[in-house]
């Protein structure tokens, strides 16, 4: 899960891929914004079959904590 979270991560917001970790902060560490995480979310629905609640995407502080809401939501 978290190497496909990462393929898209790196593909959709032309990160480095060094830079992607399961601890790396999507704001702090990958400068991810509002608008990215947005469009992350959507491909992310496209790509594991999962619709994200809004109030959870606030709690995403790290890639880590997106590829444990995958896992736990994934059809």
């Amino acid at each position: 899960m978290f190497e496909r979270l990462k393929k898209i991560l790196v593909e959709e917001l032309s990160l480095n891929p060094d830079d992607v970790t399961p601890n790396s902060e999507l704001a702090n560490d990958l400068g991810v914004n509002s608008l990215e995480l947005a469009d992350l979310v959507l491909v992310c629905e496209d790509e594991f079959g999962v619709e994200f609640n809004e109030d959870d995407i606030h709690k995403f502080i790290t890639v880590g904590d997106v590829v444990e809401y995958l896992e736990e939501n994934a059809q």
